[in-house]
């Protein structure tokens, strides 16, 4: 998602980053990074399988530093062996909160091209262009996409909101129906033709109304569109070996969503006219790149990422085990704002302490994108907790989020969901090191830096979700992925 830094919207506190250098008078002790890479092809082909088959990202990260008794080692993530000859497997894990924290220092670590780590997806799926997501900050084209996306979430601030509830009226009346049809209803796919339209409309400023097949298909043609492209580098935990043999050993051809594309790439020419000729005039950019720019922004960044996160969001809030978290959360809610949705406002949302902090919570333990790279700009010294390593020019830097927000160093309890760990002083104080947006929550989003521009929009939009539903409901319960009890509020 993408963001500015607004008056509308609430800060998150001040309070002082994670350093991520080690200070002169450290006493840390230097050490050489332990692990390996293997045997050329035979070692990221074995990592590989364990990644993806025997273990799992988790479990793979964890048992890793439990055999090189250190957070930080040498490793290989996918994709790798054997049709992907340009891709370079071998990383440097960092996994925990110190070590982590470099990735987004962008004076020892670049960006460029390493979104989903050595391995880049064909420009093809993207315009024949590099677009922001895959720019590092040096360069001067990230400045100007970037600045272009701050600015259209600055003009859409006014009507966020009374877009978000008027469309999520309508999701939630087509789940309320089939609910009262079926017995239960799923989520997935209203949830995803609301984030379309919303983002269409709120991005864009087109009305995918005005396009039949757009407003009925587009959905489908983001996720078409975004599991060719990433297939190569998603766990899927099903149907192994065949997995590992048809999506995990080469990529797909952009021939197979050309068509899908090119007419999302019409829809927006068509529609997002007025928001296009802001990029061409106040930002420099090519209609072409505006265009591209865009589409990434709507397709992978909002609602891909929204997508991944609002599922996880609302089965924390509708897990039968959390029964007395909903009701927490339900009290405050209609405290601060009602049953009315009419009542939501951003000020509205800054007021309700405990439900931004569930979503911070569920943001810690299930991040949208669990995985960041970044690749050392310079020769520097990385230091976890209790140790200092050389890092060389050009080496990759991985970091696996959920482990990262699991280190017992900064969370007290740190597997369980706590709905009140981000509340009061000390809440506010950990959120210096909640890294869900390629930087920290209390860091502001900017041209020199890579942290997700939408930061603030992403955690004030979900908590505008969360307290729409509990004005909706009296209580709500959700079991894999759908709906199966619902009280409509009195």
């Amino acid at each position: 998602m993408v963001f500015s830094m607004m008056s509308a919207i609430p800060r998150g506190p001040s309070t002082p980053p994670l350093t991520t250098t080690p200070s002169p008078a450290t006493s840390l002790p230097v050490r050489t990074i332990p692990g390996s890479h293997g045997w050329p092809l035979l070692g990221p082909l074995s990592d590989r399988l364990d990644y993806f088959w025997f273990q799992g990202p988790k479990t793979f990260f964890k048992s890793r530093i439990e055999k090189n008794k250190s957070t930080v080692f040498r490793t290989n993530v996918p994709p790798t062996f054997p049709f992907f000859l340009g891709v370079n497997p071998n990383v440097i894990a960092v996994l925990d909160v110190k070590s982590f924290s470099h990735l987004f220092d962008m004076d020892l670590v670049e960006k460029s091209n390493v979104l989903v780590g050595d391995f880049m997806p064909s420009v093809s799926f993207t315009g024949d262009m590099r677009v922001c997501a895959y720019l590092d900050t040096s360069e001067t084209k990230h400045t100007q996409v970037k600045n272009f996306a701050v600015d259209i979430l600055k003009r859409s601030s006014a009507t966020w909101v009374p877009t978000l509830t008027s469309k999520l009226d309508t999701m939630w009346g087509s789940i309320d129906a089939e609910l009262a049809k079926s017995g239960s209803a799923g989520v997935l796919s209203p949830l995803q033709n609301f984030l379309f339209s919303f983002f269409a409309l709120t991005l864009l400023g087109a009305d995918v109304s005005k396009s039949p097949e757009i407003a009925s298909s587009g959905a489908i043609m983001l996720d078409k569109w975004l599991a060719i492209q990433l297939a190569p580098t998603v766990n899927i935990p099903v149907l192994q070996p065949l997995v590992e043999i048809f999506l995990h050993s080469f990529s797909y051809p952009f021939f197979l969503v050309k068509g899908d594309y090119q007419k999302l790439v019409d829809f927006v020419e068509k529609e997002a006219s007025e928001v296009l000729s802001r990029g061409v005039t106040e930002f420099q950019l090519t209609e072409k790149e505006a265009v591209h720019n865009l589409l990434f922004i709507l397709g992978f960044n909002a609602f891909g990422g929204f997508s991944i996160f609002l599922p996880v969001l609302l089965g924390n809030l509708g897990d039968e085990k959390n029964a007395g978290i909903q009701e927490k959360l339900r009290n405050e809610v209609r405290e601060k704002a009602g049953t009315n949705p009419d009542n939501l406002s951003f000020e509205k949302i800054k007021e309700m302490e405990l439900v931004q902090s569930f979503v911070y919570e569920s943001l810690r333990l299930s991040p949208p994108v669990p995985s960041q790279f970044a690749r050392a700009r310079k020769d520097f010294q990385l230091s976890s907790h209790d140790s200092v390593y050389d890092i060389k020019k050009g080496e990759l830097l991985c970091g696996f989020q959920p482990l990262v927000m699991v280190d017992p160093k900064v969370f007290d309890n740190p597997e369980d969901f706590v709905v009140e760990r981000f509340t009061q002083e000390k809440g506010k104080e950990l959120l210096n090191y909640l890294y869900w947006s390629n930087g920290p929550q209390t860091g502001m989003p900017t041209a020199a830096n890579k942290q997700c521009a939408g930061k603030d929009i992403v955690t004030l939009t979900a908590s505008l979700f969360v307290a729409y539903v509990l004005q909706r409901y009296d209580s709500i319960s959700v079991s894999s992925g759908s709906v199966v009890a619902a009280k409509k509020a009195s």
